[in-house]
């Protein structure tokens, strides 16, 4: 099993970087997913804000598929 070594954003590429200790990386493009899945300038602040202060978190997010329902919990409480 390999073991994540860093999660990171990286502004120069707009893009969430996992770092495994195999050697192998998952890039995720912020960009691309804020357009597929934000619909609002709420849902693209509360996307920013994982990005910039749960890097881990966001990246669970996505990799698990759950943008859509999180974004939808995150509407309701509004």
């Amino acid at each position: 099993m390999k073991k994540l070594i860093s999660c990171e954003y990286n502004m120069d590429l707009a893009c969430v970087e996992l770092k495994y200790s195999d050697g192998t990386m998952i890039a995720i493009d912020t960009i691309a997913v804020e357009n597929e899945f934000a619909e609002t300038w709420l849902d693209r602040r509360e996307l920013d804000y994982l990005i910039y202060n749960d890097p881990l978190g966001y990246s669970e997010l996505v990799l698990n598929g759950d943008v859509k329902a999180y974004l939808d919990t995150v509407r309701q409480g509004q």
